[in-house]
C-alpha cells in the first residue's frame, strides 16, 4: 500500500507540474482564439499522463533498454493523442465559431425586428394621424369650401395608397423571409422591364427635377421572374430618387458579364459612408441623418432595398452597392438564360 502511495504521490508531482504550466499559459493566452485554448488543454492533459509515466519509470529503477521502451510507447501514445485531440478539437472549435455567429446573427435579427417595429410604427402613425384630423374635420363640417374638401380627399387618398403599399412591403417582406416565395422563372427582356419601371417613376421624378437617364446600350435578356424583376427595378429607382437633391440625376445601365447580366442604377446622392455599405440592405436600415429620404410618394418604412436583396437572391443572383464620385450605384447580377 505504502508503494502504491509513492507511486501515486510522485505521478501527481509530475502532473501537477504540467498542469502549472499549463494554468501559467491560459492566463497569458487569455483573450485569444478558443484554438489556442484547446491546444494548451490538450498539451496539458498529453503532458501530465507523461510526466507522470516518466517520474514513475524512473522512480522503478528500469534498465536503460526498459525504461526506453517505456518512454518510446509513452511518446507514441502521446503522439496519437495529440492527433486525435487536435482533430476534436479543431471541430469544437469550428462549432464554437459558428454558434458564436448564430448568437450573433440571432442578435442583428432581433434588432432588425425591432427597428422594423419602431419605423413601421413611426410610419403608420403620422399619416393615420392626419387621416384622422382630415376625416374629423370632413365629419364635422369644420371645411364648408369644395377645393379644400377635394384637397382633403385627395390626400386622404394618398396616404391610404402610401400605407397599402408599406403593408405589401410588409407581406412581400415576410413571404421572403419565410421562403415562401414562388417565382415562375422565364426568359425575360432587362430592357423592357427598365422602360416600364422608368415610365411609373418619371412622375415622381419630374416632382423634384431629376432627370432619369437609361443608357443606350444592348439590354440583354435574364432568367427571372417577371413581376418580381420589375419590383427589384423600381424599388432602386425609387430608392435613387428618393436620396438624390433636386436637379439632380440617376442613370440606369445593363449588359452581360462572364457571370450572366447585370443592371445598374446610379445616382448623385452625395455618396454612402462606408461603415454604412454593408448595412443598407438590412431592414428598416435608413442611414445618418444626412441621407434623410426626400418626402417622395412611394413606399415608405426602409423596406425597399431589403425587398430587392431578398428578391435577387431568390433568383439565384446578388446585389451589391458601393460609391462612385458624388454618388453610389448599386449593381444587379442575374442569372442568363440556359446558365441553369
Amino acid at each position: 500500500m505504502r508503494d502504491l502511495l509513492l507511486i501515486f504521490g510522485a505521478a501527481l508531482a509530475g502532473a501537477l507540474a504540467v498542469g502549472g504550466l499549463g494554468a501559467a499559459a491560459l492566463r497569458l493566452l487569455s483573450g485569444r482564439t478558443i484554438m489556442a485554448h484547446i491546444w494548451v488543454l490538450i498539451a496539458v492533459t498529453v503532458g501530465s499522463v507523461t510526466a507522470g509515466v516518466v517520474v514513475i519509470a524512473q522512480a522503478m529503477f528500469l534498465s536503460p533498454h526498459d525504461l526506453q521502451v517505456v518512454l518510446i510507447t509513452v511518446a507514441a501514445g502521446a503522439v496519437v493523442s495529440v492527433a486525435v485531440s487536435w482533430l476534436f478539437g479543431r471541430r469544437l472549435a469550428a462549432a464554437a465559431m459558428w454558434a458564436a455567429q448564430a448568437r450573433e446573427r440571432e442578435r442583428r435579427l432581433e434588432k432588425g425586428r425591432r427597428d422594423l417595429v419602431a419605423w413601421v410604427s413611426h410610419d403608420l402613425r403620422t399619416p393615420l394621424a392626419g387621416l384622422r384630423a382630415m376625416a374629423e374635420a370632413l365629419e364635422d363640417k369644420v371645411v364648408h369650401d369644395p377645393a379644400t374638401v377635394a384637397d382633403y380627399h385627395r390626400r386622404i387618398r394618398v396616404e391610404t395608397d402610401r400605407m397599402t403599399q408599406l403593408v405589401d412591403d410588409l407581406f412581400e417582406l415576410s413571404r421572403i423571409n419565410a421562403g415562401a416565395l414562388r417565382l415562375s422563372p422565364s426568359t425575360v427582356p432587362l430592357g423592357d422591364v427598365v422602360s416600364d419601371a422608368v415610365a411609373a417613376t418619371t412622375p415622381i421624378a419630374d416632382t423634384r427635377r431629376i432627370r432619369l437617364v437609361t443608357a443606350e446600350s444592348r439590354w440583354p435578356a435574364v432568367l427571372a421572374s417577371e413581376p418580381e424583376l420589375t419590383r427589384v427595378v423600381a424599388n432602386l429607382l425609387l430608392n435613387a430618387v428618393r436620396y438624390t437633391p433636386e436637379d439632380g440625376t440617376v442613370w440606369v445601365s445593363g449588359g452581360n458579364d462572364r457571370d450572366g447580366a447585370w443592371l445598374a442604377v446610379a445616382d448623385t446622392c452625395g455618396g454612402i459612408p462606408e461603415a454604412d455599405l454593408p448595412r443598407v440592405f438590412d431592414v428598416a436600415f435608413r442611414g445618418e441623418r444626412a441621407r434623410t429620404p426626400r418626402p417622395v410618394d412611394g413606399p415608405v418604412g426602409g423596406l425597399g432595398l431589403a425587398i430587392v436583396r431578398g428578391l435577387v437572391e431568390a433568383h439565384g443572383g446578388r446585389v451589391d452597392v458601393h460609391n462612385i464620385p458624388n454618388g453610389c450605384r448599386f449593381v444587379v447580377h442575374l442569372p442568363a438564360p440556359g446558365s441553369r
